[in-house]
């Protein structure tokens, strides 16, 4: 079934061709357009249709499509916002999800894209009402209550002191003042939310002009706003206690109904078993779980039986009486995930993700013969490109293998080879964007022991809980790794067999051959890569069936050495060849093989000939992100849900956090977060990747990275637009949106961002090559075979001898790069100062105490000699004491900009307190202010 834009209304033509929102109101029967400036703008009279298009990194569009029903509008309209919904989809291609939204229940998909909150006003069109503008209105004391953590479900409720609960959170809106009232029983992030409302109605109906003031509850008339927010009640008196319906607050589980539209009627189908078996392609069925309704459409259904079963939940609904319920439309293959979790079993959905060459024009024909109209399914193909690492490549790293419940360093010239058998901890640290950064983590290979990937968790755990969990953590299985993990190694050779005692054991416990890799034995090893700093030698069985005519390989037998170089092989792929031969076989010189010219001898090492692949092997791709909410009860049931169109204020300082990028898991905690759950961060990214909750077939193996707030890596900020201000700041959720709100401070908005990477794109392989560690040129490996000028010219300035640790940047490139500077600088002292104990990495990283802040402020201070001239008295400047500055204070300074709180110090409190004179510290990077004051809660 589909449907031709010429017969669509003429309203909806073009529609759902970019990515954003379009709104429309039905107004007589017919969508009417609602400019962009009146997005999010809705009237209780009304109907609206509200599409949300979004881009996908596949190249697709992903439609959802949303009719918005006001309290006072009327059956009519509500019934073609319903029916013009449908019709809007099916020009889509019929793979958008519906969903009926009811003033004062919308789901918070919806309400994600109308932050903070939607605030309907009065009035309508088909209702007779005149629409009422804000700047028009006389202002009229209000009430409401807020509810949610991610989103902010408002209510305007009766202003009377029986409207008042322990549990909830109330916005008392008034002509000078708004106050917000917090429930006794409320959480800390539900009240954190309701102030970006107070914000909101603070700019809408106020001009930005105006009081605002908190009022706890249990706080009496001593507290001045307290008591000034009960006069306005006539006088404080205790809050009455919700009933036990009230208490509930939601509706009872309902036994679940399947009911199939049949010529315009409902018919119940009776189950003892609700499989996916019951569906039918050609008919529509509604799915009654009382709180949710779900509309399923078969494929091959027409537009009026969908029509028609749209009409029968809209009257199944108004005739219970069921304002509350959800409802959601979806054609079959496009299945919601809360949709396909209500039946015992679910077939595997095709796979229609879109590849980056043909797949999107595969995924259009199938969808074609299906009778399903491909307009909207792609925009333009995106670009393939080696994926960013956003990671520097310069820095400093150290490896240990697992041996046992023990950890053993590795020598510098040992640290890029793996073994399969074994497990391993790296750390690395680095120069981030504002800060040094450390990257620690575990790998695990194939062949590894349980017992040892345990004490590699375990042991790599304790290393971040010395760095005060400021350090990221990744949890990574051979085959699986991501591009950072390459990036920091550079060069990386993996071998069979293992050398850990664990590995040992369990052979010599199971008489299994040990097969580790000799250098005097046969063995063959791919060769794969993007670049110099990007390169691996993995090895395979040494047979001919391992061959691959995608990629290069190098065969040697101890005494002989060949390079095999396939027929879709690249001039790229062949540098890295010569490259790897010195980290693997550098003693002896190399005979080429070209696919289908290969000697005999060639042959005979791998046992004959036979068919092998000519595809690349396919690794998991990046998908596009999703954040879940997470908590982790004592009974070890991971609970998730999904915030919606997220952005960094979604992640609460109290709270933790998955964002699922499909190839890899980030888990990130916030400040306020208990340290024994800190501990759990990795656990429960485990947990995520077993309940699988979007049912995408994640792996167990999948790279887990457990990331601490005010220390994350540019590697997943870059999914939000970043401020790593906000992440610095000290106290709850609450406490700091607050601060801002009370003190007008400038908006943290306005600060300034991460800085742009000074390499990125395409355009920087030629100088990421040159910051390159390759480890593949080492001076302790000399060839005595031929190479090309410019493979000689690229790699000599590597080669000569030198006593440096492989896993820093050779002179050469420190002389082009500033970032990289000679081995005396301050830069090399801070990694030298980082790394001088094994387990309390991260010195640098970790916020300092007071007193070492004043240490390093007057080193400063007497290196640049500043200050000398600044004046040793206060006039004119408008001064409060520490106490009343800090961001704990109880009795907070009124009307200071709390993003400068330092500002208002005394001259002789500003020198103890940050250990120099303003002169030198307004000469310092605005991080390292940042840092400096958050050490003493000024910021």
């Amino acid at each position: 079934m589909s449907i031709s834009m010429k017969n669509l209304d003429p309203a909806f033509r073009g529609a759902g061709q970019k990515d954003g929102l379009e709104i429309w109101r039905i107004e007589n029967f017919k969508p009417v357009p609602v400019p962009t400036s009146s997005h999010g703008k809705f009237y209780m009279g009304d109907s609206y249709i509200i599409l949300k298009t979004t881009a996908l990194k596949n190249g697709s569009f992903r439609h959802d499509i949303h009719y918005w029903l006001g309290k006072d509008t009327s059956q009519d309209e509500a019934g073609t916002a319903a029916i013009l919904t449908v019709e809007l989809d099916a020009a889509l291609g019929g793979r958008a999800v519906q969903y009926r939204e009811s003033q004062g229940n919308e789901t918070e998909k919806l309400l994600s894209y109308f932050r903070p909150c939607i605030m309907p006003q009065p009035g309508g069109v088909a209702s007779g009402f005149n629409h009422v503008e804000v700047n028009e209105q006389e202002h009229v004391t209000r009430l409401y209550v807020c509810r949610g953590k991610h989103v902010v479900h408002v209510k305007e409720v009766p202003f009377a002191r029986s409207s008042l609960n322990h549990d909830d959170i109330f916005i008392l809106d008034t002509k000078s003042k708004i106050f917000q009232f917090n429930g006794s029983n409320s959480c800390i992030q539900e009240r954190g939310k309701a102030l970006e409302v107070v914000q909101y109605i603070k700019d809408t109906f106020h001009e930005g002009k105006c009081e605002v003031a908190a009022v706890e509850d249990g706080k009496l008339m001593a507290d001045a706003e307290a008591g000034e927010f009960w006069a306005l009640f006539g006088g404080f008196a205790p809050l009455p206690r919700k009933t036990a319906s009230e208490e509930t607050g939601e509706e009872t589980e309902a036994a679940v109904k399947l009911l199939c539209f049949n010529q315009g009627q409902l018919e119940p189908i009776g189950f003892e078993s609700l499989t996916h078996d019951l569906l039918e392609t050609n008919k529509c069925y509604l799915l009654d779980c009382g709180a949710q309704m779900y509309v399923w459409m078969g494929r091959t259904t027409s537009l009026q039986q969908r029509k028609g079963a749209s009409e029968a939940a809209e009257k199944l609904l108004t005739g219970d009486s069921r304002t509350k319920s959800h409802v959601m439309k979806m054609i079959e293959g496009y299945e919601t995930v809360t949709f396909k979790s209500k039946f015992n079993e679910w077939p595997p959905t095709p796979d229609l993700k879109l590849s980056s060459e043909d797949g999107r024009g595969k995924v259009a024909a199938l969808l074609k013969s299906q009778g399903l109209d491909v307009k909207g399914l792609m925009k333009s193909a995106p670009v393939t490109e080696e994926p960013e690492s956003y990671i520097d490549c310069t820095g400093h790293l150290q490896v240990w293998r697992v041996n046992g419940n023990a950890k053993t360093l590795l020598a510098s010239s040992e640290q890029s080879k793996f073994y399969t058998g074994d497990c391993y901890i790296f750390q690395y640290t680095y120069t981030g964007e504002d800060k040094e950064e450390c990257l620690i983590g575990t790998w695990f290979g194939n062949k590894s022991v349980e017992e040892e990937r345990v004490a590699a968790i375990s042991l790599a755990s304790k290393m971040v809980q010395a760095a005060k969990f400021q350090a990221t953590m990744a949890r990574l299985y051979e085959g699986k790794e991501p591009i950072q993990f390459f990036v920091i190694f550079q060069s990386l050779q993996v071998f069979k067999g293992g050398l850990s005692s664990g590995y040992k054991k369990f052979i010599a416990e199971n008489g299994l051959d040990d097969d580790s890799y000799s250098e005097a034995g046969l063995a063959l090893f791919r060769i794969q890569g993007s670049g110099p700093e990007n390169m691996q030698a993995i090895q395979a069985d040494a047979v001919s069936s391992s061959l691959n005519s995608s990629y290069c390989y190098i065969l040697h037998d101890g005494n002989s050495v060949f390079t095999w170089i396939g027929n879709l092989t690249t001039s790229l792929d062949q540098e890295l060849i010569e490259r790897q031969l010195d980290a693997i076989k550098s003693d002896l010189p190399s005979r080429s093989q070209k696919e289908g010219r290969e000697t005999d001898k060639f042959w005979e090492l791998l046992g004959g000939k036979v068919k092998y692949s000519n595809k690349k092997i396919e690794t998991e791709q990046e998908s596009d992100p999703r954040l879940f909410s997470c908590i982790l009860p004592k009974d070890g049931n991971l609970r998730v849900k999904e915030v919606y169109h997220f952005t960094q204020d979604d992640l609460i300082a109290e709270d933790v956090f998955v964002l699922d990028c499909h190839s890899y898991i980030f888990v990130w905690f916030g400040q306020e977060v208990d340290a024994k759950v800190k501990t759990q961060a990795m656990d429960i990214g485990e947990k995520f990747l077993v309940r699988d909750f979007l049912r995408e077939n994640l792996s167990r193996e999948t790279t887990i990275f457990t990331v601490s707030e005010g220390s994350e890596p540019q590697f997943f900020t870059r999914f939000f637009t970043w401020d790593s201000a906000k992440s610095l700041m000290h106290g709850s959720s609450y406490q700091r949106k607050l601060a801002i709100l009370k003190g007008g401070a400038t908006k943290l908005l306005d600060k300034p961002k991460r800085r742009t990477p000074a390499v990125s794109g395409r355009g920087a392989a030629q100088d990421k090559a040159q910051r390159s560690r390759s480890m593949s040129t080492s001076p302790e490996c000399h060839r005595v075979r031929g190479r090309s000028p410019a493979f000689a010219a690229l790699t000599s300035a590597f080669e000569k001898p030198s006593t440096r640790n492989l896993s820093t940047p050779p002179p050469a490139v420190k002389k082009l790069f500033p970032k990289s500077t000679g081995p005396d600088t301050s830069k090399e002292a801070a990694i030298s100062e980082l790394t001088s104990s094994l387990e309390g990495p991260l010195k640098r990283t970790i916020p300092k105490s007071v007193k070492a802040s004043q240490e390093a402020g007057k080193a400063i201070q007497e290196e640049d000699g500043a200050g000398d001239d600044e004046p040793e008295d206060d006039e004119g400047r408008t001064v409060f004491p520490y106490e009343r500055l800090v961001t704990t204070s109880e009795d907070p300074a009124p009307d200071i900009d709390i993003t400068q709180r330092e500002i208002y110090l005394s001259t002789a409190e500003f020198r103890e307190k940050l250990g120099m004179k303003r002169t030198a510290f307004y000469k310092l990077p605005k991080w390292k202010q940042n840092k400096l004051k958050s050490a003493v809660q000024l910021f």
